[in-house]
This record gives C-alpha cells, sequence and structure tokens, in this order.
C-alpha cells in the first residue's frame, strides 16, 4: 500500500487489508513515495478512524517506498495517480510495472480513481476514506484468497 508520506491513507489500507486476510500466508505493508515523515506514527486522526473501526494501527511506522520493494511484494496498491507515476518511475522492468495498480481500480475496474488525501481537510475525510479503502480491501482480499488458495 502506497501513498505520499505514507501517515494517512497508506497505513488505514494496510491495517483494513491485513484484517482481512490469513496472516500466515499475506504480508501487508504500506510505504510512502516521499520521506517526510520515515519512522513516524500514521496521523492521529487514520489511528483514530482505524480504532473506530476496531483496527490498532498505531503500531505501524512510516517508511519510504524502496525499488526493492518490487521484488518483495506480488502487488503494489496506489492510493492515486501521482503515487502511481513515482512508483512507476522507480520500476525497472515490465514485470515489475505489471505490479502497481490503484487500489480504487479493485471498485472502478480501469478508472483510475484516486484515494483523496484527507490530510488537510477535517475527519470526515479520514471517516471517508476509510470507508473506500474498506470496500476496496473487501474485494481485494476476495481476489487474493482466490488466487493463493
Amino acid at each position: 500500500m502506497v501513498c505520499l508520506g505514507n501517515i494517512c491513507r497508506s497505513p488505514l489500507a494496510e491495517g483494513i487489508l491485513a484484517s482481512k486476510l490469513p496472516k500466515d500466508k499475506f504480508k501487508i505493508d504500506s510505504a510512502g513515495t516521499g520521506s517526510w515523515h520515515v519512522g513516524k506514527q500514521p496521523d492521529q486522526r487514520s489511528i483514530a478512524t482505524a480504532q473506530k473501526n476496531g483496527l490498532d494501527i498505531s503500531d505501524q511506522r512510516a517508511r519510504q517506498f524502496r525499488p526493492a520493494d518490487f521484488d518483495k511484494f506480488d502487488h503494489i496498491f496506489v492510493m492515486d495517480n501521482n503515487n502511481y507515476k513515482d512508483v512507476i518511475a522507480l520500476a525497472r522492468t515490465e514485470e515489475q510495472k505489471a505490479k502497481v495498480d490503484l487500489i480504487l481500480n479493485a471498485l472502478f475496474p480501469g478508472e483510475n480513481v484516486d484515494v483523496p488525501d484527507p490530510y488537510y481537510g477535517s475527519q470526515f475525510g479520514f471517516d471517508s476514506v476509510y470507508q473506500m479503502l474498506d470496500e476496496a480491501c473487501d474485494n481485494l482480499a476476495q481476489k487474493l484468497i482466490a488466487q493463493h488458495s
């Protein structure tokens, strides 16, 4: 799961998807394309939103996306088109590029819809983002479980 700073959207997406998949079969992680928040906890509003929905993401720490992540992960879900461009720019092969997709394509196939960045908005934005990601992760979890069964 990749967003800009790895403190709002991608930590929520990591926590949500991890809650829907068997922990012994899947490794879910998140990262940001930028380095501003490396080592920091998710935004308090993301933590509160996750808690409201029965998830604890407070142990997560921000990190920056690295080219080595292409080797570590089978799928890389980005939150918006800018993240997509930044991640694709780090890919060395077509195979690596093929691993990258916008997360909301799980709900709106091929439409390349952005998950809005709630950072500069109110708590409502975080709640709205949670709902989008929860729906997308339901679809992703079903597909991933089917692929790896």
